[in-house]
């Protein structure tokens, strides 16, 4: 395989993720507080409850679609860095350094930072005290509480996973397991407690109508779904991070798979259950109108009265932060992979006594550490999840670049269909984008400009090494 040597270490990655952990690990880094928040934009963009059901259903099954590929490639390449290693060997060097750059730069690290802040937001919710703005004084910066909180998880769930798998895994299992419960509560109670069932039985189910009432078709219905999808996916992200680990996972050829078709489907059930029990919870203007975008806030509140916010509060708060767990024991694997090929900092590619990349943890919650007092996380990540998804069209095309560069390389499993199903989904990505594109221009190519970004540091680290 391709890559540049890899330096001597003192020690190796050790495989120690069971299957089950890796399921809770793909889950988990799935689930944080997206599903509790985004319904409320995709509700207001096509107005109908039969739209946005539509939404949350298409975006899951475009995940499953990615996920089947990322199966048969982090199962026949079960290397540290996941899909940096996919594109390397796919395309070449370059797109996986570009695949690495935007994971460190923007999407994992802005991802943490976000979740993290949420966290805290939500903590405020039963701590009055965790609240407020940064503020200025005498020139000097003080950040708020919520940055405080935020930075405090960070560096909290950093040092855990900094003293071995096992903590890093255990954490994540228990808050895994605590947040399955908890939305699974949400979704049974709304389902079979909610009152206002005629929402389904109305002729307006399927009648979809923008922010100013006018009905949607054609174009504009397409247009409509197309940003309304945006939320649905961004909340369903973070599944291909287990495939960053995947030199620490046991029997890979069979946890990866299940890891990742199980753990995606498991979550597209719930995600559509919840989305089900909202529009039985609340009206459905309630829904589009929901203080602050708190769809799963309100659905609570109206589920279980006043002791609702403060319960869907501490379910948030266990979303949350079993998610910021996922993505810090994850997203360091892909920089010691850079690392370990000469392409990032030096350093970053050595094991601590615990055989987990420390240095590279800690590296990736210090960058998440300055997203989170810049504040500029939230308006990077919108930037850059039109980049994001063209790095899952080309994720799942690596599959077709793969079976014909490396025919003979064992699969221990085949992605479906193929190669109808990745090419099906890449179809769909690209219609995707160009319609964001059309539609939200000063919102998309930001992200390829930050992921162009990577390409003079590319040539800067080669030369180096």
């Amino acid at each position: 395989m391709s890559g540049a040597a890899t330096p001597t270490v003192r020690f190796e990655l050790e495989r120690r993720i069971g299957r089950f952990d890796a399921t809770a690990l793909v889950v988990g880094s799935m689930i944080g507080s997206g599903i509790f928040i985004v319904s409320a934009e995709s509700a207001r963009l096509l107005g109908s409850p039969g739209w946005l059901l539509l939404t949350w259903i298409a975006a899951g099954a475009l995940t499953l679609a990615a996920a089947s590929s990322c199966a048969e490639l982090a199962a026949m390449l079960p290397r540290a860095g996941g899909q940096y290693v996919f594109f390397r060997e796919a395309y070449g060097p370059l797109a996986g350094f570009l695949f690495g750059w935007a994971t460190f730069l923007v999407i994992q690290t802005g991802t943490i930072a976000a979740v993290a802040v949420a966290f805290a937001r939500f903590l405020g919710v039963l701590v009055p005290a965790v609240s407020g703005a940064p503020w200025i004084a005498a020139g000097r910066f003080s950040p708020s509480p919520v940055q405080l909180v935020a930075l405090a998880v960070i560096a909290l769930l950093t040092a855990s996973n900094a003293t071995g798998l096992k903590a890093g895994t255990r954490t994540q299992n228990v808050f895994t397991a605590a947040k399955l419960a908890a939305l699974l509560g949400l979704a049974v109670s709304g389902l079979f407690f909610g009152h206002p069932g005629s929402v389904f039985s109305g002729t307006g189910f399927f009648d979809a109508r923008g922010a100013s009432g006018q009905a949607l078709s054609g174009v504009a219905l397409t247009t409509a779904f197309a940003a309304a999808l945006v939320g649905p996916l961004f909340s369903q992200s973070a599944w291909n991070n287990v495939a960053f680990a995947g030199e620490e996972i046991r029997d890979p050829g069979r946890s990866l798979p299940f890891a990742l078709l199980a753990g995606c489907l498991a979550v597209t059930v719930l995600y559509v259950a919840t989305n089900v029990a909202y529009l039985r919870a609340l009206p459905f203007g309630a829904i589009q109108h929901a203080p602050e975008d708190r769809v799963g806030t309100a659905a609570a509140g109206a589920l279980f009265g006043a002791a609702g916010p403060p319960l869907a509060a501490a379910a948030i708060l266990v979303s949350t932060f079993g998610c910021v767990n996922g993505l810090i024991l994850s997203g360091a694997r892909v920089s010691f992979a850079m690392a370990r090929d000469g392409l990032f900092f030096r350093g970053l590619e050595r094991l601590n006594a615990a055989r987990v990349p420390a240095a590279a943890l800690w590296l990736q919650a210090a960058w998440a550490g300055l997203l989170v007092l810049s504040g500029t996380y939230g308006q990077l990540l919108r930037y850059v999840i039109s980049a994001d998804l063209v790095l899952c069209v080309l994720l799942v095309l690596a599959v077709v670049a793969l079976r014909r560069r490396h025919p003979e390389w064992p699969r221990p499993y085949r992605a479906p269909v193929y190669p109808w199903l990745p090419l099906l989904y890449a179809a769909a990505g690209l219609v995707l984008i160009a319609l964001l594109l059309a539609g939200n221009p000063g919102g998309t190519w930001p992200g390829y400009a930050m992921l162009a970004t990577g390409v003079p540091v590319y040539f800067f680290w080669r030369r180096r090494s």
